[in-house]
């Protein structure tokens, strides 16, 4: 995890729409005037669906990051709300999953006394989404704060039944994030496999599902590629970065993302993988380019 920027903050900030650009405008004047060659998109083999998120590359604004996104022959960027989805679609790209319902990373759908506001932001949200033509919103179980798994399961399927018919009315699929417990979201709820599936047993609805996020489950149970064959069904998404650190998925990490990705397609997956490290090298979209071909299987 970067010491200046870490998942919370950053999304806090974009949602907030105060995140520092370390870009000017003039950034993606600059990219327009490239020659056609150049902005042409990177030919990919098409078994992967591939997105990144936002908050990664909150230093460029959305306009410059659609700019490499769409050279990069990305599908669309994660983690984006209403006020940027203008921005993506003038740029033939799709908000792969969308965000700004949610109230944090911590107060999430595990505790009753959040339900009223997120019952609201997602009533609000969903037909927004759908509108918009997008499917995924993402959402989180938040943290135990003293409750046990079987009062985090009873307390989400409350809340989060009440928006399932919405939810299925407008074909959105909420999605919700495992995080790890151990390094980055002390405390979260939802940080293994076996409880997000359960909670997925107990709602019985097709528009409620998990989005995997290797890098927490290889911290937090590791297991990585047996689980995704195992559990497919119940997984909406998927989320990279390297272990250790959260930066890029290279030679310098533990994880060999080729056979993930593999294990992956062989399930038949036909969502998005989506690029969520921190990169370290100087040239940020040299890293995301290089992500990309190593995902792509």
């Amino acid at each position: 995890m970067s010491q200046n920027l870490d998942r919370r903050t950053a999304l806090k900030n974009i949602i907030a729409g105060t995140a520092a650009i370390g870009v000017s405008s003039g950034f993606s004047a600059l990219a327009m005037e490239k020659t056609d060659t150049e902005m042409k998109s990177v030919k990919l083999k098409g078994n992967i669906n591939h997105s990144v998120c936002r908050w990664c590359f909150s230093t460029f604004d959305v306009e410059a990051l659609c700019i490499e996104a769409k050279k990069l022959g990305l599908k669309g960027i994660d983690l984006v709300g209403p006020k940027d989805w203008p921005t993506l679609k003038k740029h033939g790209l799709e908000s792969t999953m969308c965000n700004g319902a949610e109230i944090n990373l911590v107060d999430g759908f595990n505790d009753p006394k959040f339900h009223d506001t997120l019952i609201k932001n997602y009533s609000e949200m969903i037909p927004l989404v759908a509108a918009a033509g997008y499917k995924n919103l993402i959402c989180f179980s938040g943290s135990k704060r003293g409750k046990d798994d079987e009062t985090g399961w009873k307390n989400c399927v409350e809340g989060l039944k009440k928006l399932m018919p919405l939810a299925e009315k407008h074909n959105v699929v909420l999605v919700m994030e495992l995080l790890n417990s151990k390094v980055n979201h002390k405390d979260y709820q939802c940080d293994n496999t076996p409880w997000g599936v359960e909670l997925c047993k107990r709602l019985g609805s097709e528009n409620f599902k998990l989005l995997y996020d290797i890098y927490h489950m290889q911290i937090d149970e590791g297991n990585v590629i047996s689980t995704i064959k195992s559990s497919h069904q119940y997984i909406a998404h998927y989320h990279t970065a390297g272990v250790p650190g959260r930066n890029e998925i290279d030679e310098t990490q533990e994880l060999y993302y080729p056979a993930i990705m593999k294990a992956i397609v062989d399930t038949g997956f036909k969502g998005f993988v989506a690029q969520e490290f921190i990169p370290k090298q100087a040239d940020k979209f040299a890293s995301l380019k290089k992500a990309i071909a190593i995902c792509d299987i």
